[in-house]
């Protein structure tokens, strides 16, 4: 057998390997329901939840708590199904935070708090697309 093939095989096992360790390593998306059970359960995996920042009638967000030395912070998330958590988040708050469309939790529940390892956003102004005008 050629060197060629022989290289070309072991760089396709080691591709195949790779793959399937990661597969493993895949996290789902739930909602906070799922979630508890999943924790209740014994699941270690990290979570995915989506949600909307918890807002008041007149579109202000409520129940955000910085920590003294803002290196932390909480917030209430009512995802999907309309359940509402406060979430605990162990970083300063992202930029764009407050302005943020939707956002996605990453964690998992320890007793009944749910603790994000990592928070993806989704701002609104970064994804419109700009209307033009008609008549031009």
């Amino acid at each position: 057998m050629k060197p060629q093939y022989i290289i070309a095989v072991i760089v396709i096992a080691v591709a195949v390997g790779i793959i399937i360790l990661t597969a493993g390593d895949a996290s789902t998306y739930v909602n906070f329901g799922q979630a508890q059970q999943m924790a209740a359960e014994g699941s270690t995996t990290p979570i995915h939840v989506v949600g909307q920042l918890k807002k008041d009638e007149a579109g202000q967000i409520v129940g955000l708590e910085n920590s003294i030395d803002k290196l932390s912070f909480s917030f209430i998330l009512v995802d999907d199904s309309k359940k509402e958590q406060k979430v605990y988040y162990n970083e300063p708050m992202p930029p764009d935070f407050l302005r943020s469309e939707k956002v996605v939790v990453i964690g998992g529940y320890q007793g009944d708090q749910f603790i994000a390892k990592k928070i993806l956003l989704k701002c609104p102004s970064k994804y419109q697309e700009q209307k033009l005008d008609e008549g031009v």
